[in-house]
């Protein structure tokens, strides 16, 4: 009897330098800039837990030394706030270590490529050839309910197996350009399977107005024999696109859209970081109650 596959580890990208968000970053690593009152890459560890994710790896820059700074337990802090009897205000991160098999932090090494395909070979040890979960680091899911839309996309990949399960979402013609669009194609036997990912392409140009976002469930066993001997292409960097694009040229890639319960938004800008925290602060109804009556304010 064949053993049901499922989806327990999960992989986050976070070996950029942010350069966007200099000086800030000069100080920190960019995911620990906060979206509202916890670090961006804090709100994914918890998204990827509430997905049923026991196993996590998360690979930061070679050198840098504030993501892990920050998840380690601190014994200065922990009785400090006994002392002024605010000791909750680290229950999130407690939740975190509780709930976890493994939190790993792995650098990248200095001789791989720039390009989100290096990540996953960085973490490569940890994912061994078991399927898991790909996150980029500045991406945020907006939801009410943390990690549905996650859960549903493990759900379909442990379902039909395929090698990659990727996120999508209609951005519609006036973005298109701005991200890699999908061309889906027709199959009865698996549930929006694509062909491939065109970057960048105008909106007349555009296969479809379906765009990748940063999460996808992949099958490792099928990952390996194609990222490990991929070349680099644009900007010289290793790109994860151009393995889902062999991929689905040779295997099954299907998606996984956002419906109207979950959202995606990147905080990899200052703007769009900005817009981010309204998007999660409005999640809130003391908080959303509040930003509605200021914004109300603005001239």
């Amino acid at each position: 009897m064949t053993q049901k596959i499922q989806v327990k580890k999960a992989v986050i990208a976070a070996a950029g330098r942010g350069t966007r968000f200099l000086p800030t970053v000069k100080a920190y690593a960019k995911e620990l800039v906060p979206v509202l009152n916890k670090p961006n890459i804090q709100y994914l560890v918890e998204e990827a837990i509430a997905a049923g994710i026991t196993e996590i790896c998360i690979v930061h820059r070679h050198g840098e030394k504030t993501v892990r700074s920050y998840f380690q337990p601190s014994q200065d802090w922990e009785q400090y706030l006994k002392s002024v009897n605010k000791l909750d205000a680290l229950d999130s991160l407690k939740k975190i270590h509780q709930s976890l098999k493994t939190l790993k932090l792995i650098p990248q090494p200095t001789h791989l490529p720039y390009g989100n395909g290096s990540p996953l070979l960085a973490a490569r040890s940890f994912i061994g050839n078991d399927p898991f979960v790909y996150m980029f680091g500045d991406d945020l899911i907006i939801e009410k309910e943390t990690g549905r839309f996650l859960k549903k996309m493990i759900k379909t990949f442990e379902k039909y197996t395929p090698a990659i399960n990727v996120s999508v979402k209609d951005v519609g013609p006036a973005e298109i350009h701005r991200y890699g669009a999908v061309k889906f194609i027709p199959d009865k036997k698996y549930p929006h399977r694509i062909s491939g990912m065109f970057e960048k392409l105008s909106a007349q140009e555009a296969p479809s107005f379906f765009g990748q976002v940063g999460r996808s469930i992949v099958d490792a066993k099928k990952l390996w024999p194609v990222l490990t001997k991929q070349g680099l292409s644009k900007g010289n960097e290793l790109w994860y696109a151009d393995s889902i694009n062999t991929l689905a040229a040779n295997d099954v890639v299907i998606t996984e859209a956002l419906d109207d319960k979950s959202d995606w938004m990147t905080t990899g800008d200052p703007l769009r970081w900005l817009k981010a925290n309204i998007a999660v602060a409005m999640l809130n109804d003391d908080y959303a109650t509040n930003i509605k009556d200021f914004l109300k304010t603005l001239k």
